[in-house]
């Protein structure tokens, strides 16, 4: 099959910086050598079905045996469903477990002297592999199979696949004891896993580490194939088969835009041959009706990031971004402008609440974008907070937030716990500018608010992403819909997305899930249009073998799963687990393992490395929230086995000693002491208190609410809409914490989350809190004291 594959433009290539290549095969520097050799990636695209394999070879040039750590991407909405692992003519199929499960035996099997491998989820587009026992002289590959859906929109199909992780910025306080992973970042209260999502960075310049192929492969399964078109690498076509050039740096995300034309409304039942009765996945696609109604006014509340990862191009570009959304709004129209860094501004004379959209007013906010330059740190919660506030109070409008960012921040979790119960209604739309963007993260913000997530590479690309922004700010063609089956019984409670968004323009319907019964029948959708016309369409099922649809699905249920988890509902861990199992595709509860039955490495010492990744393409000048600790690379000089390793100095490198943590510890590294940030961290993430799961007992809230009354002191001095926004973030911590304890002796703090929800000045309800956390803390709150600090839950369960 001949493709017509259209190249980047001059200015595409003018900003991507080719460095001198080192040549091939493993890199000896003055530092030692890194142990990933070889990254592959072959996909097959059938459809908007994509199939891919991703192989990563490790060689241990060493005199003593090696293990290698690897943090990497992969896309968010794809499912990882199988793994193996090929070393001295031998090749073990890894086995899914629990991830608790498999880290044991991971360890055993290192500590043993076998080869083993494992990869574990650490956000759903960010992974660790580890692969252990590596004898000097010789190459293991592990292999990773992945499926995955491609969106479509406006005639065309995107195939996005990460190649790099971006760091991030982590907030909070350091947690006490070892860290998690091999990363460079201390764990925080805020994001407990902090270490396991930053590997080590190398320093701008640096001789290309690794042989890098990406190929391709295209069948329209179908559909008209038109236009291809490659973002941010040059292809060749070679037999059908798409392939980037030879010395590419893995250091920005491959991209590919598909044109389709062709296809339809189609429902989709895929049998499960295993269950005792019959039942299945199925999926559905509904295509929207033309409709020219006019939409209802709306309120938009923009957010800009401004942070230190924004400079260059990408704040360019999201200034563009961020002005054309204001330009789109209409005189019916109010919005918000908030700019964020570690700070939130707004445009002058615009208020704190929502303004008018007039010319005067829009002109003004513009202006406001226009002055808006990279700094600081990305304190993403407080701005998404604030935003989600401002649409509490929307009636009869539509309610949208659009955030511009490149989602680098490493507390996901605790901002989906946090917004969660404020979406009520709102559309979240995300524009994520970056050439290596956060994307998981993104996606979870949108599918919380039922938004849309563009991701804008380059500044090419944004004209085409903002106009797909600009059609969904505008109100769906369809809501209030329903799914309704004839001849086979859905299980709604198994459906993704478990809230249907709503049918918009030039994007087709898709929605899955699980059914009960014969694989026959019909699907029928129903709604109301703008102009309070029914919609309603009928599909007919067709029964087909095809297990890319159940991974699919049970990917999507998954992440819905998970999402709820880290909003709170600690319940869900097993019904994770059992349905990873299940399907066989990886989540952060589960993990791939590999264990070879022969011992190769007697006694199982080894040296352990930290594969350093690239520094993303575009962020060569911009310091922001890269840590310098981050900017270098690990160094080779072994350790004892024992001995714990505090956090690396500044200026010095390290070499991570060999294994000799449990299961669940992580690296044996030291911390320094950190005063009740267990406790509070926590808190903030939603987790009960004692052990074993209890509520938190009357003496630990009390201590809770003495750390939160000197928080309060602390930060006495902020502006008032940064104390605005501390009170707004105590009072969701509050009602999650309250919301499992029964009792009056709980009341006061009741109380002060009704003053804290309600109306009323900043001064005030500092006031009110000041004086309800002292007097039910029984102290002077502060926040300094020593003592014995909880044991921490596993990371994995943050």
């Amino acid at each position: 099959m001949t493709f017509s594959v259209t190249p980047m433009s001059p200015g595409e290539l003018s900003r991507i910086k080719i460095l001198p290549d080192a040549g091939f095969g493993n890199l000896s520097t003055d530092r030692g050598n890194l142990p990933l050799d070889r990254l592959d990636v072959q996909t097959r695209i059938s459809g908007l079905v994509a199939r891919t394999t991703v192989v990563t070879e490790f060689l241990n040039v060493h005199e003593s045996a090696l293990e290698a750590t690897y943090v990497f991407p992969l896309p968010d909405r794809a499912a990882v469903t199988a793994m193996k692992m090929t070393a001295d003519e031998r090749t073990v199929e890894a086995e899914l477990q629990e991830r608790g499960a498999a880290r044991e035996a991971y360890d055993q099997a290192i500590a043993a002297g076998k080869r083993a491998s494992i990869a574990e989820q650490e956000r759903p587009d960010v992974f660790t592999m580890r692969v252990g026992n590596i004898l000097p002289g010789e190459r293991v590959t592990i292999e990773l199979s992945l499926v995955g859906p491609l969106p479509f929109e406006d005639g065309a199909a995107t195939f996005r696949f990460p190649l790099v992780v971006a760091p991030r910025y982590v907030p909070g306080n350091p947690l006490p004891g070892p860290y998690a992973g091999d990363g460079q970042t201390p764990d925080t209260d805020a994001v407990p896993d902090a270490s396991r999502i930053s590997p080590p960075v190398l320093l701008p310049g640096f001789p290309n580490p690794l042989r890098l192929s990406v190929g391709v492969h295209i069948d329209p399964a179908g559909l008209t194939l038109g236009d291809v078109r490659s973002s941010l690498h040059t292809v060749t076509d070679n037999e059908g088969t798409l392939s980037i050039r030879p010395g590419e740096r893995a250091d920005r995300d491959f991209v590919l835009r598909i044109g389709y034309a062709g296809g339809g409304e189609t429902a989709i039942a895929v049998p499960d041959a295993t269950a005792a009765e019959p039942e299945g996945v199925y999926q559905l696609v509904v295509l929207p009706p033309a409709d020219t109604a006019a939409a209802r006014p709306k309120d938009v509340v923009l957010l800009l990031d401004r942070s230190g990862s924004m400079g260059g191009w990408k704040m360019v570009a999201a200034r563009r971004a961020a002005a054309r959304v204001v330009d789109t709004l209409t005189a019916a129209d109010r919005f918000a402008v908030l700019t964020f860094d570690h700070q939130v501004d707004r445009p002058a004379d615009l208020g704190e609440g929502l303004a008018e959209a007039s010319d005067r007013n829009r002109f003004r906010a513009v202006e406001h974008l226009a002055r808006a330059d990279a700094r600081g740190g990305t304190e993403l919660l407080a701005p998404l907070m604030a935003g989600l506030g401002l649409l509490q109070a929307s009636e009869g409008r539509d309610k949208v937030l659009v955030l511009v960012t490149d989602g680098q921040v490493g507390n996901e979790d605790q901002i989906v716990h946090d917004v969660t119960p404020l979406v009520a209604g709102a559309r979240i739309h995300t524009i994520g500018i970056d050439r290596a963007v956060n994307a998981g993260f993104l996606g979870r913000l949108a599918a919380l608010g039922a938004g849309r997530a563009e991701l804008v590479e380059s500044e090419d690309r944004l004209d085409a992403a903002m106009e797909h922004i600009h059609r969904r700010i505008g109100a769906p063609v369809v809501t209030g819909l329903t799914v309704t089956a004839t001849g086979l019984r859905l299980l709604d409670d198994e459906r993704t997305p478990a809230r249907l968004p709503g049918i918009y323009p030039g994007v087709p319907l898709v929605v899955s899930g699980r059914f009960a019964g014969k694989p026959e029948g019909s699907l029928t959708v129903t709604g109301r249009t703008r102009d309070d016309r029914e919609f309603r369409t009928t599909v007919e099922v067709r029964e087909r073998e095809e297990p890319a649809i159940a991974a699919q699905w049970a990917r999507a249920r998954l992440r819905d799963l998970e999402d709820a988890y880290a909003a709170g509902d600690r319940g869900l861990e097993d019904r994770i687990v059992a349905t990873s199992l299940r399907y066989g595709v990886l989540c952060r509860f589960t993990a791939f393992v590999a264990v070879d039955s022969r011992v190769v490495n007697e006694g199982g010492e080894s040296r352990r490395v930290t594969q350093p990744v690239e520094l993303p393409s575009g962020w060569e000048g911009a310091a922001g929230d890269v840590a310098p600790a981050m900017l270098r690379m690990s160094s080779m000089a072994p350790m004892p086995p024992a001995a714990p390793m505090p956090p690396p100095a500044p200026g010095g490198a390290r070499f991570a000693p060999a294994r000799a943590e449990s299961a669940g510890a992580g690296p044996g590294r030291a911390r320094g002491p950190m005063t009740f940030a267990a406790v509070t961290g926590s808190m903030r993430a939603g987790k009960a208190m004692a052990p074993g799961g209890a509520a938190p007992t009357l003496d630990q809230v009390r201590e809770i609410a003495r750390v939160e009354a000197g928080r309060l002191r602390d930060a006495a001095g902020l502006p008032a809409y940064e104390r605005r926004d501390l009170l707004d973030d105590l009072a969701s911590r509050l009602e999650v914490l309250l919301g499992s304890l029964p009792g009056d002796e709980f009341a006061p703090l009741r109380d002060l989350v009704t003053v804290l929800n309600g109306e009323g000045a900043v001064d005030e309800k500092w006031a009110a809190a000041l004086t309800a956390l002292a007097a039910f803390g029984g102290g002077s709150g502060g926040s300094g004291g020593s003592g014995d600090h909880p044991a921490r839950r596993a990371f994995w369960k943050r």
